[in-house]
């Protein structure tokens, strides 16, 4: 049986499994109803992997077990698995959740804070910088610095990439805003885009750009980040970008955004 590396690399990202388990449980699809051994050699998954791994799908609710020798799986029904996997998913992040909630205001919070805060006493301010790997790292850390932000925050970023920003950071925008934030954001506007544009009016002031195919953000003259790949071109796992702290790069960074930005 051959499987797209394609839909592998979806049903690892939907359903949260290993690569084992996706190609074990694409072949049992395949089969409806099947051995252990089977699996493995039309999967190929070594042997003394597949008993653990249709173990370890077994209890996630993908498959069944069926009575009798030679023991054999039965693959459930995608929609029914979708349902399972949608409420072990929301049982577990409400879980996740309780547990963060009660390390607030607890002692373990205390210990974190005295930990980073004497690091942070010890490192150079204009040394502080990261690579941050990922889109959803890279929206975090975006997300991060206006959360901090006091003066103003420019951005510019693609047509997909404005609409998913104001789609993940928009609340956080409009905490800043009410903080007396200045923001400015240039994007390529467009039809597909421009009922979000007006809906960011009295947020944000938004400007049409198609001259500079770019995407970074500046916060107070001091931080800056910046992608290093076309949001075209990259899966967003693999998305790439730099964060720094250094006043004299992101004010030159403001000076070439506030070219950009008064130009006609």
């Amino acid at each position: 049986m051959i499987v797209k590396d394609e839909l592998l690399s979806q049903l690892r990202r939907y359903f949260d499994l290993n690569l084992y388990e996706v190609k074990l449980w694409a072949a049992l699809l395949s089969r409806g109803v099947s051995t252990a051994g089977e699996l493995s050699d039309i999967a190929d998954v070594p042997r003394s992997r597949s008993y653990d791994v249709l173990e370890s799908l077994e209890k996630k609710g993908f498959v069944v077990m069926k009575l009798g020798k030679p023991i054999k799986y039965i693959a459930i029904p995608p929609t029914e698995v979708v349902d399972r996997v949608k409420k072990n998913m929301n049982m577990e992040a409400q879980e996740k959740v309780k547990r963060l909630d009660t390390i607030k205001g607890s002692d373990l919070l205390s210990e974190l804070e005295t930990l980073h805060n004497n690091g942070i006493s010890l490192v150079d301010p204009n040394d502080i910088s990261s690579c941050l790997r990922g889109r959803n790292n890279l929206y975090n850390h975006l997300d991060l610095l206006i959360k901090d932000s006091q003066k103003n925050v420019n951005l510019v970023t693609t047509e997909k990439g404005f609409m998913r920003k104001m789609e993940g950071l928009r609340p956080t925008l409009e905490k800043a805003k009410k903080r007396g934030v200045k923001i400015r954001i240039s994007a390529p506007i467009t039809k597909e885009n421009k009922k979000i544009v007006d809906s960011l009016n009295g947020l944000a002031e938004v400007k049409h750009n198609n001259k500079i195919n770019s995407r970074f953000m500046t916060v107070d003259g001091k931080d800056l980040v910046f992608m290093m790949l076309d949001d075209k071109d990259v899966h967003p796992s693999y998305d790439l970008g730099v964060w720094v702290k250094t006043p004299y790069f992101t004010t030159a960074m403001d000076q070439m955004f506030n070219s950009m930005w008064n130009s006609k």
